[in-house]
C-alpha cells in the first residue's frame, strides 16, 4: 500500500514539507509506503472547464504537475494534501492543481482515504482545511482524522519541529491513514466494497 502526499508550498523543504515528512515517517512505521510530490513551485493553470478530460481522465494541459499527480495517484491507495495558509485559504498553486486533478480523475479516487493538512505562522488554518477537505467530500473519499485539527504552526521548518502538538497530530494522522488502508483492504477481501452510485445521476437546476 502507498500514499501520495502533495506539497503545495513553494518552499520544497519548508513548513508544509516538515509536516508531511512527519506523516511519512509514521506511515513507514506502519509498513505503508509514501511519496511526496512537490507541486507548489510550479506555474499551474486554473481549470478552463473545456471538458477535454472526460474521455481520457487526463488534463489537456501537459506542461505542469497535474497529470503527473493523476498518474501517481492511480497507483496509490490514499492521498494527503498539504498547503501553507495564504490569505486564510490554501495556496493558489495547490488550488489550481486540485481543481484540475479532481475534475479529470475524481472517479478513480472514489473510496480512497484522503486528508488535508496545513501550515501557518498564526491563523487561517481552519478555513484552509475546510477548503481542501471539500475535494474529498464531493469525490466520495473517506476523510482521515487525527486527534486535533491537522495543522502546524511556525514561520520556518525549525519552528514547526518545535510545535510538539502539531507534530504529534501529524503522526496520529499518519497512523490513522495506515489503519484505514489496512481496514479497507481487509474489508475488500471479504467482499465489502463502497456502494455503487445510483444511475442515472440526477442533476437539479434551480433556475429554469
Amino acid at each position: 500500500m502507498k500514499v501520495l502526499l502533495i506539497n503545495g508550498s513553494p518552499h520544497e523543504h519548508g513548513c508544509t514539507y516538515t509536516a508531511l515528512a512527519e506523516i511519512a515517517g509514521a506511515l513507514a512505521e506502519e509498513g505503508i509506503d509514501s511519496e511526496i510530490l512537490q507541486a507548489g513551485r510550479a506555474a499551474i493553470r486554473g481549470c478552463m472547464a473545456c471538458g477535454g478530460c472526460r474521455s481520457t481522465g487526463r488534463c489537456v494541459y501537459a506542461d505542469d504537475p497535474v497529470n503527473e499527480a493523476i498518474e501517481k495517484m492511480a497507483a496509490c491507495d490514499g492521498l494527503i494534501v498539504g498547503s501553507p495558509v495564504h490569505y486564510a485559504s490554501a495556496g493558489g498553486a495547490i488550488t489550481a492543481l486540485l481543481d484540475r486533478m479532481f475534475y479529470a480523475s475524481a472517479a478513480s479516487m472514489r473510496g480512497k482515504p484522503g486528508a488535508a493538512i496545513c501550515s501557518a505562522r498564526r491563523a487561517g488554518t481552519t478555513a484552509t482545511l475546510d477548503q481542501l477537505s471539500k475535494y474529498f467530500i464531493i469525490s466520495g473519499m473517506p476523510i482521515v482524522p487525527s486527534q486535533y485539527w491537522p495543522m502546524v504552526h511556525g514561520s520556518n521548518a525549525q519552528e514547526v519541529l518545535e510545535d510538539e502538538e502539531g507534530m504529534q497530530t501529524m503522526r496520529m494522522l499518519g497512523r490513522n491513514m495506515a489503519w484505514m488502508l489496512k481496514a479497507f483492504a481487509l474489508a475488500a477481501q471479504h467482499g465489502v466494497t463502497p456502494p455503487e452510485r445510483e444511475t442515472p445521476r440526477k442533476w437539479t437546476n434551480f433556475i429554469r
